[in-house]
């Protein structure tokens, strides 16, 4: 089904929702291997038939080159789908939990059952990866989804659902394009769990809309992820680490170092660095570039270049890039310094290939600014230092981080992903994603007669003295 903005068809949504209800039972008590097969053709789908599609519609939607498609798109996935093809099995097995000595003679254990209809909606900035990946979750919890791609990506969103077509019955997975119409038209429905990646500020209006329904959400959201390099750290490695974690998709990345803290003692070391491998990266004119991208449309160009030139209007300091076209969706990759906090570029998520460079003499002042302000969606160290390292970790909070790199954990199947108050709202990936779609159901099995039947009324003073001892020493 294709709806475009500004005209939903409501009897649509509700009749694919409705289908999709009544099948979920079905979806749910099919044997593992089906689920398997599912994941399996999808693997097959991006991997094979439909990768050079969804590389030519996301170059013609922001010029993505296609390296940083499969790199940032299609792996993350395929990734996905692997671990959880491997896994499932465990995943999906009753998993036994220990019962008191008080309840001798009975077992107990947890049942992952599905929570049934789900809705995932995704952004612009990875609409292959975050469309995707959670609906591998999705699958391994036998739940049945309505997928709600990014209206800013039409040509990639196209390529979506004719691959989500090709493998699934809209009874069980259905893609519904659209604007902020159909949106809101599919948030008003009785979903069983709601998983939204996007801005904190949209998040609020996703968990407002699923209360009404006490539907369970995970909301992968954002934040300004600061940078830590202190004196210890490596400058030449950390340039390059943050430099292609930062410019990679022209900076369009929930996880991207935000701003950097670096030490007083090399500051400079640090920026003639980041200098270097942004050239060596993207050459002396990025806007040609084969390896760097563009923003997705005017507007977020205009909105990138808007808190760049109110940074340098309170004086901030351009040290690198700063060239801008923004007709034609294009920000250069921009290194600045001297960036006063109470610039548009510091209070707000940047989202985009610009980056403030803050020098700090203790690490005391690099913590305390860090917890002004909401917690972030991801947290960088550099160090060799492991006092420092415990000092950040012990003092911060972020809902995840790495030492001596960035970006890398959202990689990991094996980790936990996702944010923390502000910067989100549940964990995805793996086993954290496969639990977020679906209900841990304890199940206790009584075997032979419980000793809580001979404590039942009417009391006496007998029973009165073996619950006292239940009481002190079970």
């Amino acid at each position: 089904m294709n709806i475009v903005s500004g005209e939903v068809n409501i009897n649509q949504i509700n009749r694919i929702f409705q289908t999709q209800k009544v099948n979920q039972f079905e979806i749910a008590n099919a044997p593992i291997k089906d689920r398997k097969n599912k994941l399996k053709s999808l693997l097959y789908a991006l991997e094979n038939t439909f990768r050079q599609e969804l590389r030519d519609a996301m170059m013609a939607d922001f010029k993505k080159p296609k390296a940083d498609v499969d790199l940032s798109e299609i792996f993350p996935v395929t990734s996905e789908l692997k671990f959880a093809i491997n896994n499932l099995g465990k995943w999906t097995a009753k998993q036994a939990a220990d019962t008191p000595l008080a309840f001798f003679g009975s077992t107990s254990y947890i049942k992952y059952e599905p929570k049934g209809v789900c809705l995932i909606i995704a952004p612009w900035n990875f609409p292959i990866n975050l469309l995707l990946s959670p609906l591998v979750s999705a699958i391994a919890g036998g739940n049945t989804a309505i997928l709600k791609p990014s209206e800013f990506t039409p040509h990639t969103s196209a390529v979506l659902a004719k691959l989500i077509k090709s493998i699934f019955n809209e009874n069980e997975v259905a893609l519904i394009e659209g604007g902020i119409e159909t949106s809101t038209a599919l948030l008003e429905l009785p979903f069983n769990h709601i998983f939204f990646t996007g801005a904190p500020s949209i998040g609020k209006i996703v968990m407002a809309a699923a209360a009404k329904n006490l539907a369970s959400v995970t909301l992968e959201l954002g934040g300004k992820s600061p940078t830590i390099v202190d004196e210890t750290a490596s400058i030449s490695t950390t340039a390059k680490r943050i430099v292609w974690g930062k410019f990679h998709n022209s900076g369009q990345i929930c996880i991207a170092p935000d701003y950097v803290f670096v030490h007083e003692s090399k500051k400079e070391a640090l920026i003639e660095a980041m200098k270097k491998t942004l050239s060596d990266f993207y050459g002396s004119d990025a806007q040609t570039s084969d390896s760097y991208g563009h923003i997705v449309n005017q507007k977020h160009a205009e909105r990138v270049n808007g808190y760049l030139q109110d940074a340098v209007s309170k004086g901030a300091k351009v040290v690198f890039g700063g060239k801008s076209d923004t007709a034609n969706s294009f920000i250069e990759p921009t290194l600045v310094t001297e960036t006063p906090y109470e610039s548009a570029l510091m209070q707000n998520e940047i989202f985009g290939p610009v980056l403030p460079i803050i020098s700090y003499k203790n690490l005391d002042e690099a913590i305390a600014k860090i917890n002004e302000g909401e917690k972030p969606l991801a947290l960088y160290i550099y160090s060799k230092s492991q006092k420092n390292i415990d000092k950040i970790m012990d003092n911060t909070r972020a809902g995840n981080s790495c030492i001596n790199n960035n970006d890398l954990h959202y990689y990991n199947p094996s980790l936990p992903f996702g944010g923390s108050n502000n910067s989100g709202i549940g964990k995805a990936h793996g086993i954290f994603g496969f639990q977020e779609f679906t209900n841990a159901r304890g199940v206790y099995r009584q075997h032979l007669p419980p000793a809580l039947e001979l404590l039942m009324p009417p009391y006496n003073g007998l029973k009165e003295r073996l619950i006292e001892l239940v009481v002190k020493f079970f």
